[in-house]
């Protein structure tokens, strides 16, 4: 028997005044996967993503995470307000822009959700926020900076460590390398896909960087026209026609990614 969805989304309708967002939405993810959600300006993606973190509500239809229903309400009675918590306990949100308090070091980031659970003691919270950081490539040295005194690329790693603070099941990915440049983006994407590979997890991600999308992706959701337009692989999601495909995938931007993917593998396949 094939394993439940961790995250299934049904009917899915988001409305605003009278600006739709969603309109009878379908999609699921799969343990283990890594979901790429793609989609234009005003598609409704980081919207999505909110309603999965049980951020925001939708007009109607569902999200349900782990096989429990979101919603920005929440429980109110003392044990379903237990119950989402050690829901919330199984996943974990790299922010965009790292999304760190600027008051705390680098360590006392990451601490912060082992701080909260508040039935840790001091020590296994030290080797704990320390093991995380070494798994970034974050020194003790480094994790008592602040920052503001850290690099764009250690601010994604301190706030990707923050993130398996609590050794998720489940990570989303918000323009994971938004603001890097080439070679540390490149250095980013492998990082967490050793992690995806090492920790088992299942990953959605937000990106419209298209080395990051085929790097990482092993399916792609396309949001348009206020639903799911193509769902799958690389290659099903090109045979779609879309006219928002043919521009994202299809333009010079994706058909040089394309080419520079097909070329890595080439180069990485044994000799005959």
């Amino acid at each position: 028997m094939p394993d439940a969805p961790v995250i299934e989304v049904r009917g899915l309708c988001t409305q605003f005044g009278d600006f739709v967002v969603h309109r009878n939405l379908d999609l699921e993810v799969q343990r283990g996967e890594i979901l790429s959600l793609v989609g234009g300006s005003g598609s409704g993606k980081t919207t999505l993503l909110r309603q999965m973190l049980g951020l925001a509500e939708p007009t109607s239809g569902s999200v349900r995470v782990f096989g429990r229903e979101m919603g920005a309400a929440g429980a109110t009675d003392q044990a379903g307000q237990a119950a989402d918590l050690r829901l919330r306990s199984r996943w974990g949100m790299l922010f965009q822009h790292g999304a760190l308090f600027s008051a705390l070091t680098a360590f006392e980031n990451v601490a912060q959700p082992l701080r909260e659970l508040r039935a840790l003691p001091n020590a296994l919270i030290r080797d704990a926020t320390l093991q995380k950081l070494h798994m970034v490539g974050i020194s003790p040295e480094q994790a008592q900076r602040m920052p503001a005194d850290l690099s764009g690329g250690m601010v994604k790693r301190v706030a990707l460590a923050r993130a398996l603070a609590l050794e998720p099941e489940l990570l989303f990915l918000d323009e994971p390398t938004a603001g890097l440049d080439p070679a540390l983006s490149e250095s980013f994407v492998a990082l967490i896909a050793s992690l995806h590979r090492a920790m088992h997890l299942t990953v959605v991600m937000v990106t419209h960087d298209l080395d990051t999308l085929l790097a990482l992706s092993t399916r792609i959701a396309v949001l348009a026209d206020k639903h799911v337009v193509a769902n799958g692989s690389m290659q099903d999601i090109v045979r779609v026609e879309h006219p928002f495909i043919r521009e994202f995938f299809l333009g010079e931007r994706g058909l040089r990614a394309l080419r520079g993917m097909e070329g890595a593998a080439i180069s990485a396949a044994p000799p005959a």
